[in-house]
């Protein structure tokens, strides 16, 4: 299907063009048969940031963005009003990976594996990114191309190249005085020249690391827009000729978030990847912009964002992976936005995964450190996306020196510092071990939407609305306000666990009767060792726990499941520390689940890290609609320990009606409010909350008898509003001593019961028969 956009020459693929980026929307009702031209109705120009357009019909004649105000983005600053600011960071953490596997001796291979976590455009209907206007190809092409000569480097061993100096002149041209490898920074085709006869060059676009770029049209179709890239060894027919042999495999990669192949031609003895010309701007480019509107001074790009050009940019990766090729030089150069979209540009670093001879290509500052030595994996492209992250993210000038494989402390980093799971993130993404980091594309791009989900959270006012379903674990069960490790999140079963089948069939309830049932499994599986570790935790029996979860780690110390078993077992033990020093390392393994966090901050709780399982409980209450009940009830026990009756309150307010804790809320709203009673406002909202409380009938007449006493030593010889009606004197007296009698009915022992008779008779007023 042809793009519908005005001289577009796109076609649609996947609802939207892959030139304009524009979505293949039909024509509205009463625009005419299709062949009619449509009457069109111009409101002004567009209202998102950057965009030439104007508004035709309602959407942009450029970027396709409906006349609507650019939403606001998502801020990095912690919540206002926040007072724990404590991160659980700074707690211990259960070894795991590759720390394990060192410290118990031996190097055994990662088992654990992302195959199952499977799941648009920009944002992930998460928030909002800003189209970036298209670009006027001939706008592009350089007037005076020239590499600037702090750009000169060998493009073999990286040393600075034509320099100069000491009444020497610059040199574009030569060979490298440490390896000897030719260089030349000129530019070899000009406007008007012709390539293999088809492409009628433009102008030099830029240089990169393999020279080079430049603008062209096709003759043969139709003058579209290409770039033409050039391919090293120029100079070397028999080179150039290999070369172009082993880049072939280029013109199978197709996917809308890739630049697309279109053929590779030689000229002169030079060898030129033809590719689609894409005309937005690199995510470098919205850099070196923002700091441009920021008079001269670095402006990262709000966390939202970040995250949401990554997120989108991943599926690139996981295809480019399925066919068993890598990408290796990934970082904000080599992402274009146009409009609505992204494009993955530069395949000239692209080679097979298990290739031992081709050059590798990289960039000092992205590149993984155990490239030099084991080569590139799938490991080593997600480290590059985790760089990218930092970068687009935070100003961190010594990136390609000190930290050039470390990541600063979060201290350092004011956005990493605000966002504790965006920390954890770009931790695994980056971490020295490539055992240690997220296995797949797939794997981290979702653990980036669980990120992103509370970033956009942290800046909304309110409580989570919506709810997410996790791959990994079943959503909480929340019967009352008392925290156990009953109630928490329980793991979801893993569908290539090699005995799922075998397991699916298992339906005993009763934990001793399960324990007997997966007593002989066909093979011991980590799914069979993860079933018996539940009902061994559901039987109470602490050692059989504890055996499962050794042989777990011990088969995969990478299995973080494990540790999540571990750390129920603590909690179950009331062994605290152990309980947080596990949940902390799942948290750390997948940084974008709640479950952790919320097991975290129970643990946190019980243990006395108040502030930090505050922090928690308020990131899980506003962040997912299915986590707000347990969440309210942890911060108002925070809350109440700190004896912060007014924040307890709000807390339960938070609980949604319709959960089945909503009475349990009650409850404890009506006993927070009679404890802090004392005024005739307070009076009459503790009664009111009495009134829907549900209480039981013992509980509510003490309730009762203690207000009304209150109200009466208040109100003197006036009248009182309680419960939203008028009272007075009398009448609050009569219903003081009816509280009490309603006690002595119910008292079981004699001596209370005429206890409480006794008190209501001194209640009542004399009178004279």
């Amino acid at each position: 299907m042809k793009c519908l956009q005005p001289g577009c020459t796109g076609t649609i693929v996947d609802g939207y063009c892959d030139v304009c980026g524009m979505p293949g929307v039909s024509m509205p009702a009463g625009h005419g048969a299709p062949g009619a031209r449509p009457s069109t109705r111009s409101t002004g120009a567009c209202r998102q940031p950057g965009c030439p357009g104007h508004i035709i019909d309602g959407y942009c004649d450029v970027c396709g963005s409906p006349d609507v105000p650019p939403a606001p983005a998502a801020a990095t600053p912690a919540s206002p009003g926040s007072t724990a600011t404590r991160t659980s960071i700074h707690l211990g953490s259960t070894a795991l990976g590759s720390a394990r596997a060192t410290s118990f001796g031996g190097r055994p291979t990662r088992h654990t594996s992302a195959d199952r976590l499977t799941s648009g455009r920009i944002g992930a209907g998460l928030t909002r990114v800003p189209p970036a206007p298209a670009i006027d190809p001939t706008k592009a092409v350089l007037a005076n191309p020239e590499v600037p000569l702090d750009a000169r480097v060998c493009p073999r061993c990286g040393t600075k190249v034509g320099q100069g100096g000491d009444q020497v002149e610059s040199r574009s041209e030569g060979f490298c005085p440490s390896c000897g490898a030719p260089y030349s920074f000129t530019v070899k085709l000009h406007p008007g020249d012709v390539v293999a006869n088809q492409y009628e060059v433009v102008g030099a676009l830029a240089h990169g690391g393999m020279g080079w770029i430049y603008l062209a049209q096709d003759r043969n179709v139709s003058g579209r827009w290409v770039v033409l890239k050039g391919l090293l060894n120029a100079g070397d027919a028999d080179a150039v000729a290999a070369t172009i042999g082993e880049q072939r495999f280029l013109a199978r990669v197709e996917h809308p978030l890739i630049v697309e192949i279109y053929n590779f031609v030689t000229h002169d003895d030079a060898g030129y990847i033809v590719m689609e010309y894409v005309g937005g701007r690199s995510l470098k480019q919205l850099l070196k912009q923002r700091m441009t509107t920021n008079n001269g001074v670095s402006n990262p790009l709000p966390v939202d964002q970040a995250l949401a050009f990554l997120i989108e940019i991943l599926p690139a990766f996981g295809y480019l992976h399925e066919l068993g090729l890598l990408y290796c030089d990934f970082k904000p150069d080599n992402v274009i936005q146009v409009g609505d979209s992204l494009k993955l540009i530069d395949l000239g670093g692209v080679r097979h995964i298990g290739d031992e001879d081709s050059a590798i290509y990289g960039t000092v500052g992205y590149q993984a450190p155990e490239v030099a030595t084991l080569g590139p994996s799938i490991a080593s492209d997600i480290f590059t996306v985790g760089r990218t992250l930092l970068v687009l993210t935070s100003d961190v000038p010594g990136y390609q020196s000190t930290y050039e494989f470390k990541i600063p402390p979060a201290e350092e980093l004011p956005a990493f510092a605000a966002h504790d799971s965006l920390y954890r993130l770009l931790l695994k993404s980056c971490a020295i071990d490539p055992n240690d980091r997220f296995t797949s594309a797939e794997e981290l791009r979702l653990q980036m939407l669980g990120v992103l989900r509370e970033v956009v959270a942290d800046a909304t006012p309110g409580v989570g609305t919506t709810t997410s379903t996790s791959m990994l674990f079943e959503g909480p069960t929340v019967a009352s306000e008392q925290h156990g490790q009953r109630q928490l999140p329980q793991l979801r079963p893993d569908p290539s666990d090699p005995q799922a089948a075998w397991l699916s069939r298992i339906s005993a309830e009763d934990p001793v009767q399960r324990l007997a049932a997966l007593s002989a499994p066909p093979s011991l599986s980590p799914g069979v060792l993860l079933a018996r570790g539940q009902a061994a935790l559901e039987a109470n029996n602490a050692q059989l726990v504890d055996e499962c979860v050794r042989r777990l780690l011990s088969n995969d110390p990478w299995e973080w499941r494990a540790v999540w078993l571990a750390g129920l077992g603590a909690l179950q033990a009331r062994d605290y520390r152990t309980a947080q020093s596990s949940f902390n390392a799942v948290y750390g393994q997948v940084p974008g689940e709640l479950a952790p966090k919320l097991a975290l901050a129970v643990a946190c709780e019980l243990g006395g890290e108040l502030d930090i399982a505050e922090t928690l409980y308020r990131t899980c209450a506003s962040t997912d609609a299915a986590y707000v009940t347990p969440a309210a009830f942890g911060l108002a026990r925070v809350r109440a320990a700190r004896n912060d009756l007014p924040g307890s309150l709000a807390a339960l307010e938070l609980v949604p009606s319709t959960s089945r804790g909503y009475p349990e809320s009650q409850r404890l709203k009506a006993q927070h409010l009679v404890s802090l009673a004392r005024d005739a406002a307070g009076l009459d909202e503790a009664f009111r909350a009495l009134a829907q409380a549900k209480l039981d009938p013992k509980t509510d007449a003490e309730y009762r008898a203690l207000l009304y006493r209150r109200a009466l030593a208040l109100a003197g010889t006036n009248s009182l509003k309680l419960g939203g009606q008028t009272h007075t004197p009398g009448m609050i007296r009569d219903q003081l001593v009816a509280s009490y009698r309603e006690l002595g009915r119910l008292a079981e022992i004699p001596e209370v019961r005429a206890g409480y008779v006794d008190v209501a008779n001194s209640l009542r007023p004399w009178s004279l028969l």
